[in-house]
């Protein structure tokens, strides 16, 4: 047997036993006062639930403070190799401090950005004005993200199919510079810097890639 609401008052009581009420008609149905966050409608005891246009603001608010703290990371990424103080550094340093800020483009992804920051008749230097808008949408977009270091892992490893958990300076120079998208001399230099272990000439592939994993807290 169906059970409906019986209305005494302004209350709303079960029914007597063994008698059936009539519905109630939809407008003396009690009024649905909670609603979705975010509608801006009344919400329960009228209190007004946090509208569109809050969370909008609270966005922003967000992303304001995202654009501020990644401002500061650029600044101090670019005045690290701003030897003259003057707002400028060398191309040629652009993408050491790229990979600083935790981005890694490929070769043909950098010399694209250089060239959107670069003059319309290039001197040879970056000035800061044009590097930080360009840098801070990288960063807000999330682009050019580091390979995983499980990825990696396994990229060294088809490398070293003995299993040696090492590869020779030899080796490690003929991948880079033959497979793939080939290396510069100046990156070649750069990677060898870091990789390799001067004592034994190896790269230890385990503990270089805990070296370039990025901490993106």
């Amino acid at each position: 047997m169906t059970k409906w609401p019986n209305r005494v008052g302004n209350a709303y009581e079960p029914p007597c036993a063994g008698r059936e009420s009539p519905p109630v008609p939809w407008r003396e149905q009690p009024p649905q006062r909670a609603v979705a966050a975010g509608t801006g409608q009344t919400g329960p005891g009228g209190l007004r639930s946090a509208g569109s246009g809050e969370l909008r603001k609270e966005k922003l608010i967000i992303q304001e403070i995202a654009v501020a703290e990644f401002h500061r990371k650029i600044r101090e990424a670019f005045e690290v190799f701003d030897h003259e103080s003057n707002n400028t550094v060398d191309v040629r340093e652009i993408g050491t401090i790229i990979r600083s800020l935790g981005c890694c483009p490929s070769e043909g992804e950098l010399h694209d950005l250089i060239a959107e920051v670069e003059e319309e008749e290039p001197t040879g230097y970056i000035r800061l004005e044009k590097f930080l808008p360009v840098m801070t949408e990288i960063l807000l977009e999330r682009r050019y993200r580091p390979i995983p270091e499980d990825i990696l892992l396994r990229a060294f490893e088809v490398l070293d199919p003995a299993k040696r958990g090492f590869l020779t300076k030899e080796e490690l120079i003929k991948y880079m510079t033959e497979e793939g998208e080939p290396f510069s001399q100046e990156e070649m230099e750069e990677m060898l810097s870091a990789a390799i272990d001067p004592e034994s000439n190896v790269i230890h592939y385990k503990d270089y890639i805990s070296m370039m994993v990025i901490d993106e807290n």
